[in-house]
Order: structure tokens, then sequence, then C-alpha cells
């Protein structure tokens, strides 16, 4: 008990100057709006990790002290999850332990004591779904800010968050043993559409210079979980015609980056927090730019001219960088590759 308050007051001093900066609001289509300030020079520096709820199994606390390292080097301004934060079943209260033997014991590091800005998994929606949105939690652990469907604006990005275990018919339809935390989000047909219509008005309105889209589910994936055909027909045409640059999901339990053949989006999976699936690939029609089946974490570094990713294995070694310019608003991206 004595770690978990230590834990909690270290977490409250290092990030209560970060919280006084930050502001959310509720936009006209009904998404709350975090505006979280980029650096003074207007750059910001970001690390992804999904797919990690594992109490610090499974290399849990592996990758979190690589992070940690990572974080410092970086000067990271916030942490980004993929989802499915707690498993196996997500939490069954807000007093869970749980919560603190999985998040605020585990990613402890002075540089991780930043805002984490979190979607739900499958897994998550499993459990109590309103514990692990409950502000209560941010009482616990203030870096802890977990919504389904939000907007984080950083200046020169716009970060929109989506809540994609509702689109997956499956869950709905053929649960398995499993039960799903639908309150709020029944009926699926009207949630799906209100929210599509949410993003699609709020990804319209963005004049950030960059738009990324954050999910929990895949997109495009070639490792267990494929892509997800809900995703592709109901939210892809969105991204698509709102001009998103990246797609980051966690989900299959990789590192990835798919290139799409049909427009520019890229895609990012960061979902090697803990557990791997090894040995699993199953390419498809785009183009695969990298794949690693083992566990990891994603740093961005992005300012107005330039977005840099690095995928990290457990041990901090760099498996893979990969940039894209966007020198201004009228020439054409240029895209490099780096194996």
């Amino acid at each position: 008990m004595a770690r978990r308050s230590s834990s909690r007051a270290c977490a409250a001093m290092a990030t209560a100057a970060v919280f006084a900066l930050l502001a959310a609001t509720a936009t006209a289509s009904g998404l709350v709006r975090v505006e979280h300030p980029a650096k003074s020079d207007g750059s910001l520096s970001l690390l992804v990790v999904g797919d990690w709820g594992r109490k610090g199994t499974y290399n849990q606390s592996r990758v979190a002290e690589q992070m940690g390292k990572v974080g410092e080097k970086l000067n990271i301004d916030f942490v980004i999850s993929t989802g499915d934060n707690f498993y196996e079943d997500g939490l069954t209260g807000v007093d869970d332990q749980a919560f603190e033997e999985s998040f605020t014991d585990i990613y402890t590091a002075k540089s991780l004591q930043k805002p984490w800005y979190l979607v739900l998994g499958n897994h998550d929606y499993r459990g109590d779904v309103l514990a692990q949105l409950s502000p209560v939690l941010r009482k616990i652990d203030q870096r802890f800010i977990c919504m389904r469907s939000f907007i984080v604006n950083a200046e020169i990005v716009d970060f929109f968050f989506i809540d994609t275990t509702p689109f997956q018919l499956k869950y709905w339809t053929r649960p398995k043993d499993h039960h799903y935390d639908w309150r709020g989000v029944a009926p699926r047909q009207k949630y799906i559409t209100n929210l599509l219509k949410d993003m699609d008005e709020a990804m319209k309105k963005s004049t950030a210079k960059w738009k990324i889209a954050v999910g929990h589910h895949t997109i495009r994936s070639v490792s267990d979980h494929g892509d997800t055909k809900e995703l592709l027909q109901l939210l892809l045409p969105v991204l698509k015609v709102n001009g998103i640059d990246f797609y980051i999901n966690g989900h299959d339990h990789c590192l990835e980056h798919i290139s799409s053949r049909d427009s520019p989006i890229q895609y990012f999976t960061s979902g090697g927090g803990s557990k791997a699936w090894r040995g699993v690939l199953q390419p498809n029609s785009d183009k695969l730019q990298f794949f690693y089946d083992g566990q990891g974490f994603m740093s961005l570094q992005i300012n107005q001219d330039q977005a840099d990713f690095i995928f990290y294995d457990v041990s901090g070694n760099i498996l893979y960088k990969w940039s894209k310019s966007k020198a201004n608003y009228l020439q054409p991206s240029t895209y490099i590759t780096e194996a």
C-alpha cells in the first residue's frame, strides 16, 4: 500500500503543472476536445503503447522501463494508449486494484508522469466500462484520461480518438462466453451513425497541419486479427475524405507499418505492450513496410514540416524508422522509408 501511495503522490506532483495547462471543452459535434499545448518551438513528442495491462507480466514491466528511458530522451509531452488497458476482462469497478497494479505501479519513470490519453479496447469492454471512464480514476492517478471518443488538439496536430469496439458485429452477435458492457452504446447502429457523423464534422473543421486518428482495432494488419471489415466499410471512407494522415491502433499484439495503395493514409500498429503473438503473418493487399511479432512500443516526433516514427523492442533497441515530410499545404508529400 505504501508503494502505491508513493506512486500516486509522485504522479500527482509531476503532472500538476501540465494538467493546469490542459482544458477540455465539448465541441459542437458533441465530442470532448482537449487542448494540449505543443512545446515552445512548436514541436511535439509522444509515445504509443497498446495491449499492456497485465500487472507487469509478459514483459510489461520491461517495456515500461524502456518507455521511461526513451521518454526522457525525447522529452515527451504525453503517452497514447491504443486500448486493451486491463486484461483479461477490464476493470471490475473504480476500486479494482488492477488499475494500480497494471498502470500506476508499472509506469513509474519520471518521464512517463505526463498525461496518458487512452481509448478502450475489446478486453476493456468485457469489464465495467463506466468505471474505466470514471473521473474517480483520475483522483487515484491524474495521468489517466480515458474516454470513448474525443479529440486532442496539440496545435500542429489534431488527434481523433475513436471508440472502435462497438463497430465489430461479432461482439454483439457472437460474444461466446464473454459479457460486453454496452451501457451508453446500445443500440449499436444509432451509436455508430452518430459517432461517424461527429467525427466527420470534427475532422472537416480541423485546421491542424496534421490529422491523426487513433483506435484500438486494426483497419489494416497482417497479424492475427487482420483487417477489420467493419472499419474498412464504415470508418475508412470518413478518414479518406477528411485527409487523415495516419491511423494508429493496437489489437494485434505486434508492431507494424502498412502503406495504403489507394490513399496516402499510413497504418501503424503499436500493440506490443505485454503479451506478443509470435509467428503470425498474413499479408494483405497493401504494402507492408515493417512487421515485428514481438513486444515493444512506438515514438512519434512531429513538427510543422515532418513526422518521425520509431519502433522499439523490449530492450529499447530501435527496430525501424520512418518519416513523412509535409513542407507546406501546397506541396505534395514526400515519403521516406527506412528499414
